[in-house]
């Protein structure tokens, strides 16, 4: 989970707090009933034994998805409920920054483009802050065999020499994780073996840099980023980090960049601001300031997690500190601009969180009074998070399954289905729209990150399979070259599987006028397979080619 996208920039509207926490309360009472009457019947049915694994599935995925929803509107409810004049961070309650102590502007990047590299150093150039330092750790791989970059060297060389930025170098290792803590022990006065730094600074950094301020090196930061961060750092010394959203300057004519920022945008607007409030707020690795004795007393980046932000936040609360979310988009970069590159970028998100989520359980069960009950309760949501492919996959399979072959025989039983199921997903989804709403997002916005999401679910599996098996995998980039089409093989399994729905919507039509039996079943099954089928299938209009635009 590192360089998430959301469009936070836009205006808040009011909520009617009362009204809306009235229904909030009813929304997580219809899921707990659910859940009651699910179980029960799952409990007391006389399931063929070949069915009970599939009904268990079932009833695990929903379960899944009800928790994460409470978990989401238990955090709206923190927001409603928090008074403004109480909360530590909020841009209507800026502190007064009465000195600027000395702060490290980095970025480490990894052989990016060099007009990407422009870009960002220009703009962390044209920071306000009058006692900044920026450095630019250019972990290019120059020994790797059979790569010529002595050109990419000497021009980077060049770019930091006109713009006046330190170039720090080391022998690589750990990759972004690896490189931050080396820099680290350079400031510390410990620098690695065989590492270099080249100032082309006006005045040479004295190394005694307070804050330090990372970025991705897509990244573009408004000229007063610091200033508002720095005073809240001030105000609050037990503050390890402050997160801020960001936002993809390619939202606005990509399809693939628009769809990842929107989805996003949920968790950039009220889960934030939920988990800064209960002081649990993860780091998303760019667009955050650290304390940096609070890193130096964790041991740094955590370097075994390809989401080294994540997991460093769980050392940073485990040690006592503290954390924070600040809701103002003030720092612009791309986003995956084709499904392959969004691919790349969810599948080492869910392989490094779900890894994650092995040292949660055994951290939880070592010393559960380490952490508040709300911590441990939001590091398992944001843990478990990436299981949502297997649960996309199993709603998606099961009305298929039951048009076809009758299974699972819950399916049979619409009354139960309307009775209990049918309030739930109307309140909740009204709910999450109306919230949403309030931030100023569409129902068709949303409507293009769900969907996105949804065809990601095999790289979902994939990597949460593997992360939960111990595979580390290795960090690597967000491609930044422009959008390519994958070939249909790469999507076999959304294309099988859109095919298969389709299949079963007829199969069911034909059951529903040759049998005439259970026709409520048939038709409500037959609805979930046609949504399913309208869902997958925009997994071509995603996959379809747009040229960049400058």
């Amino acid at each position: 989970m590192d360089s998430r996208a959301a469009p936070g920039a836009k205006p808040r509207g009011p909520m009617a707090t009362t009204s809306f926490s009235l229904l909030l309360g009813a929304a997580m009472v219809c899921i707990f009933l659910y859940l009651m009457v699910r179980t029960s019947l799952f409990i007391i049915a006389d399931y063929h034994w070949t069915e009970k694994w599939l009904a268990m599935a079932l009833l695990m995925a929903e379960t899944f998805t009800m928790l994460h929803a409470f978990g989401y509107f238990l955090n709206i409810f923190h927001v409603l409920h928090s008074p403004r004049q109480e909360r530590r961070i909020a841009m209507d309650r800026v502190p007064p920054l009465r000195s600027y102590p000395p702060v490290a502007i980095i970025v480490a990047s990894y052989h990016e483009p060099l007009d990407v590299i422009e870009d960002t150093l220009t703009c962390f150039y044209n920071l306000t802050y009058p006692n900044k330092h920026i450095y630019f750790l250019d972990d290019t791989r120059y020994d790797k065999p059979g790569l010529d970059l002595a050109d990419y060297r000497a021009r980077v060389d060049d770019l930091c020499e006109r713009i006046g930025v330190n170039l720090f170098r080391r022998p690589w290792r750990g990759a972004k994780a690896g490189m931050i803590n080396d820099f680290l022990h350079y400031l510390h006065g410990n620098p690695p073996e065989g590492f270099t730094m080249t100032s082309f600074e006006d005045e040479p950094s004295a190394q005694d840099e307070k804050y330090i301020i990372v970025f991705d090196a897509d990244m573009n930061p408004l000229p007063d980023f610091v200033e508002p961060l720095v005073a809240f750092m001030e105000d609050n010394p037990t503050l390890a980090f402050i997160q801020t959203p960001q936002y993809y300057t390619n939202f606005e004519f990509n399809r693939v960049a628009r769809a990842a920022g929107l989805q996003q945008a949920v968790f950039y607007e009220y889960i934030c601001e939920g988990k800064s409030l209960q002081d649990a707020m993860f780091c998303c690795g760019t667009n955050v300031i650290f304390n940096r004795q609070a890193l130096w007393d964790v041991g740094g980046f955590e370097e075994s997690s390809v989401t080294e932000d994540f997991a460093t936040s769980l050392k940073f609360h485990e040690q006592g500190w503290s954390s924070a979310y600040l809701n103002k988009v003030c720092a612009f970069g791309m986003g995956p601009e084709d499904l392959g590159g969004y691919f790349k970028q969810q599948f080492r998100w869910a392989l490094g969180t779900v890894g994650l989520f092995r040292t949660i359980v055994g951290a939880f069960f070592r010393n559960p009074r380490r952490m508040s009950a709300s911590k441990w309760w939001e590091y398992f949501l944001s843990g478990t998070h990436y299981f949502v492919g297997w649960v996309l996959f199993v709603m998606m399979l099961c009305p298929v399954l039951f048009l076809f072959f009758n299974v699972p025989s819950y399916f049979a039983k619409p009354e139960i289905y309307f009775l209990f199921f049918v309030p739930y997903i109307l309140l909740t989804l009204s709910l999450f729209l109306f919230s949403m709403s309030q931030r100023r997002y569409s129902f068709r916005e949303l409507a293009q990150g769900i969907l996105l999401q949804a065809l990601c679910f095999p790289v979902y599996m994939k990597a949460s399979l593997l992360g939960i098996l111990g595979f580390r995998g290795t960090f690597g980039i967000t491609p930044k070259a422009g959008a390519t089409s994958l070939p249909l093989y790469a999507l076999w399994l959304q294309v099988l599987l859109a095919v298969a729905c389709y299949s079963a919507v007829w199969w069911g039509g034909l059951r529903l006028w040759y049998e005439g039996d259970n026709p409520l079943a048939l038709l409500t099954n037959a609805f979930w397979c046609f949504y399913h089928f309208l869902l997958l299938s925009s997994i071509f209009w995603f996959n379809y080619p747009e040229e960049k635009r400058s």
